[in-house]
């Protein structure tokens, strides 16, 4: 059991380190004001460095690499020796599921809210038109992968957990056929 809860201890800590990064990422999203040229002829869009994308890459790396160990760890659930039936293995099929689930909308959330900070838009305009639209990311972008980085983090131990649980002490006994005196 010393090896679980070091594989333990690692998802934890690389699933909460994620979610503390998308955290920090919404924290640093970029925002933008309107600037006038010095001849006051155009109007341009004047971002503030952001560390938002940047941020919001390692947090998709380290729960890309949570998951790794997760499945490296389980043999991916269905590889490997037989499970103890049971509620355990039942449970830790519920959960693989559910923490796959999770995980891919983080990721898909994480990746959204970096290409979105990454892109800037409407850098120049005449000052008779409407001014430029100065597209930041969505405070919500952030927000919703921090919060899903946080259930694939607590499926992703609690799947391991009932893993482990289901696998202890389970040795399948071959079918064999006794003689035995009466």
């Amino acid at each position: 059991m010393a090896g679980s809860t070091a594989v333990l201890a690692a998802i934890l800590l690389v699933d909460l380190a994620a979610f503390g990064l998308a955290i920090g990422a919404v924290q640093s999203r970029p925002s933008a004001r309107l600037e006038t040229d010095e001849r006051k002829e155009f109007t341009y869009c004047a971002y503030r460095p952001d560390a938002a994308t940047a941020l919001g890459g390692v947090a998709l790396a380290l729960l890309l690499v949570g998951q790794a160990v997760a499945a490296f760890a389980s043999r991916c659930f269905c590889c490997g020796a037989a499970l103890r039936p049971g509620g355990a293995r039942a449970c830790a099929l519920v959960l693989f599921l559910s923490s796959w689930v999770t995980f891919i909308i983080a990721e898909a959330c994480l990746l959204a809210g970096m290409v979105q900070s990454a892109y800037h838009t409407g850098y120049r305009t005449v000052i008779f038109e409407n001014p430029p639209d100065c597209a930041t990311v969505r405070r919500g972008t952030f927000v919703a992968s921090a919060a899903f980085a946080l259930f694939t983090c607590v499926l992703t131990s609690a799947y391991y957990y009932c893993f482990s649980k289901a696998r202890v002490n389970f040795h399948r006994r071959e079918a064999t056929i006794g003689m035995t005196p009466l």
